[in-house]
């Protein structure tokens, strides 16, 4: 759904409650009926669906709107993918992050193979916060070296760049995966692929943003998170 210069009009309830609503489902591990539990205690009637829809429509905007303000990661890449329940059905959510845990990027893909891997790393180098690596750390996947040997051969990737195949070096993610993995059993499986992917921009993103990744966004500081995302939608408080 495309978002207009004012991302709320022909919207029942103002920005900052949506934005409220969208911020809390991201941010903490909430079903939609908990969220629309909150709001009544705060006096709004807000049914669980439209918190629902609230979710799926500003999720990709606040990714897209958060991006300019990221800070560069390191070089030293843990990259991982964990599977996530789609309509029953076993889909991969590729992640990076370097090596003190920040966030680099992410992509769901329908299938755990080489065209995938490539796509999710096609995505990492075409963002410029995202460094060019010194060394990606990947586990016993044979994906991975074939779609970074692809890369090198395409000139993408510098053939300096090291693979190193090693699970142990990877803990890293594998911890971090947990936040992602809590907030997908919470939603009990997606109905549809652009359903889940939508979902899980946004809570990829707000972890960024929690984890100290943007600019001026001390990390674990709830305050500057909720100033930081309203002014990103030009709510003035």
């Amino acid at each position: 759904m495309p978002i207009t210069t004012n991302p709320f009009k022909g919207r029942q309830y103002p920005g900052d409650v949506i934005l409220q609503a969208v911020r809390w489902y991201l941010r903490y591990p909430l079903a939609y009926e908990h969220v629309s539990e909150l709001l009544a205690e705060r006096g709004l009637e807000v049914d669980a669906s439209c918190v629902w829809r609230w979710v799926q429509v500003y999720s990709s905007e606040l990714n897209k709107r958060c991006q300019p303000h990221l800070k560069r990661t390191n070089k030293s890449y843990r990259v991982d993918e964990t599977y996530i329940k789609v309509k029953g059905q076993d889909k991969y959510l590729y992640r990076a992050v370097d090596s003190t845990g920040q966030t680099i990027d992410f992509l769901l893909a329908a299938k755990r193979d080489t065209a995938a891997a490539k796509r999710f790393f096609e995505k990492v180098f075409s963002s410029s916060s995202n460094r060019i690596p010194r060394v990606i750390n990947v586990d016993k996947n044979p994906a991975y070296p074939a779609a970074v040997e692809a890369l090198k051969a395409e000139g993408t990737l510098p053939r300096r760049v090291l693979l190193r195949q090693c699970k142990y070096l990877n803990n890293v993610i594998e911890q971090d995966h947990r936040t992602v993995k809590k907030r997908t059993w919470l939603a009990k499986g997606y109905g549809s692929f652009q359903s889940a992917w939508r979902t899980l921009e946004g809570i990829e993103t707000m972890s960024m943003i929690r984890k100290g990744r943007v600019r001026w966004v001390a990390k674990g500081d709830v305050v500057a998170e909720a100033r930081f995302i309203a002014k990103l939608f030009a709510i003035t408080e």
